[in-house]
């Protein structure tokens, strides 16, 4: 009995973004890397007009992300 990978649910994605430096999201369709700094981490991407912005992990996490390009709202 063989048995098809898309019959198989998939498991839902973490609650919280990655927590490991250089790791990729994305974020109202737009890619947001982690950046490691000491005391605190933040997510490093641009707005919708392209101007670089940071976020917290909490606003990203608010806003919904995945890890793939896909809008998580």
């Amino acid at each position: 009995m063989t048995t098809s990978a898309t019959s198989e649910p998939s498991a839902p994605p973490p609650a919280t973004p990655p927590t490991v430096p250089c790791s990729v999201v994305w974020c109202d369709g737009r890619p947001y890397v982690l950046e490691g700094r000491p005391g605190r981490a933040r997510w490093v991407g641009t707005d919708y007009r392209g101007r670089p912005e940071a976020l917290s992990s909490a606003e990203v996490q608010r806003r919904g992300w995945t890890h793939s390009r896909r809008r998580a709202c």
